[in-house]
């Protein structure tokens, strides 16, 4: 009989990667469009209703393509609809969202040290924060429809700083920016299923009954693929972010997500701008910038530490030799090598995560950094700190590191 454990396993890869390619189909498509959009030029020739156009090359032959703001005088035969990149990455993603942080929800949703809670109590959270961003997003929208659209980007970068608050005091901190991902890439899903689309099918029934359609279902629809455009960075650095430890496991996390809005929307505005034709505004990249330095200082900000990396050569020894290797190799093996272990002992687990092994004293010195990184500097081991680590632990960990960072090689 074959290891559910190892089908298990091949579940999440197999649901990773539909995701990742539907991601990059949509994302793709939704880049595309834009700067198409703000691409186009206008051209005494154009037909009826035609807003602009525009000429490109690729893969060897010449492309021309024409917008309409509303729609052309007869619909055409063949129409493609942009629909299910959108769909196909949502469904993918909650998938994800099931199997790895519903299903192992001690290990990754819940923290016990941010708040006590039974599996569907998180669970629960989880699916009507997701269900309460759309209808509180939809509400902002419908308020402020005539009203000039930076407010409505103002209100939902408050809605999207409270949620970042939110989630880091229900949920680990791995969980919370995940999270916070989810919950931006539904307004996004949700946008192109409830809106965008339904307007354009309204438009399409219009042109079979030989009506005009009302302009507004066209503007509204452009005011929601226009925030898609701008929360899609965002949203990839927060799925991404639940592999970069310093990024998750701080106490500013809310903080750094909340900056990671603001880097997308200095990001995209500078394409946009390229796009448009409006020129190069550089100075977006310097705000950026300057925005990434203080979300790393951000990560460290408690502890106020650098990490200072040793020489290659002798680096095990190095720490292995650092006063304080003894406390931590005990800490090490009673808090971690449950798991990191060549055959480890909790339920389910039948290799290492990361082909990490911490049992031996060279083993524990060898991974030194990671040790320090992710149980000293930050909290995110152990996972939900399900083996009970103390913060005087943690802080053995990062004393033993820092002298062994300082010491010179040893002879």
């Amino acid at each position: 009989m074959y290891d559910f454990t190892v089908l298990w396993d091949w579940m999440q890869l197999a649901a990773r990667w539909l995701h990742v390619i539907t991601a990059i189909a949509w994302i793709g498509s939704s880049f595309y469009f834009v700067a198409l959009d703000l691409g186009l030029r206008k051209s005494p020739d154009l037909p009826p209703g035609a807003y602009g156009e525009e000429w490109q090359v690729h893969g060897g032959g010449f492309y021309h393509i024409q917008k309409y703001l509303v729609a052309p005088e007869r619909l055409p035969e063949h129409l493609i609809w942009f629909k299910w990149e959108s769909y196909a990455t949502w469904l993918s993603g909650f998938l994800m969202l099931v199997l790895v942080y519903y299903m192992g929800a001690e290990l990754f949703l819940i923290d016990p040290r941010v708040m006590e809670l039974q599996v569907w109590q998180a669970v629960a959270i989880s699916v009507g924060s997701l269900a309460f961003g759309w209808l509180a997003y939809d509400a902002i929208c419908r308020v402020f429809v005539k009203s000039n659209q930076s407010l409505v980007m103002l209100a939902l970068f408050g809605v999207l700083v409270a949620m970042s608050y939110f989630y880091a005091s229900v949920f680990s901190g791995r969980a919370a920016l995940l999270h916070l991902g989810a919950f931006t890439a539904t307004i996004m899903s949700a946008n192109v299923f409830l809106v965008i689309i339904p307007n354009q099918k309204i438009v399409v029934a219009d042109l079979k009954a030989g009506r005009s359609p009302d302009p507004k279902y066209g503007r509204i629809a452009k005011q929601r693929s226009t925030h898609n455009n701008y929360l899609t960075l965002p949203v990839l650095f927060l799925m991404l972010s639940n592999h970069y430890p310093l990024a998750f496991a701080t106490e500013y996390n809310w903080i750094i997500a909340s900056l990671v809005f603001l880097m997308g929307v200095t990001i995209r505005h500078w394409f946009n701008a390229r796009h448009a034709g409006r020129g190069n505004p550089h100075w977006t990249w310097g705000v950026t910038v300057v925005l990434f330095l203080i979300i790393a200082w951000l990560s460290t900000a408690p502890l106020r530490l650098v990490a200072q990396d040793a020489a290659l050569k002798g680096e095990a020894l190095r720490y292995a030799s650092a006063p304080g290797f003894g406390d931590v190799v005990s800490i090490v093996q009673g808090r971690c090598s449950m798991c990191h272990a060549a055959e480890p002992a909790w339920e389910g687990m039948l290799w290492p995560p990361k082909a990490v092994v911490l049992e031996s004293e060279a083993q524990i010195a060898h991974e030194a950094r990671r040790i320090y990184l992710q149980a000293g500097v930050t909290h995110a081991m152990p996972p939900g700190n399900l083996s009970f680590m103390e913060e005087t632990e943690r802080r053995r960990i990062i004393d033993w590191y820092r002298a062994a960072s300082v010491r010179p090689d040893p002879v």
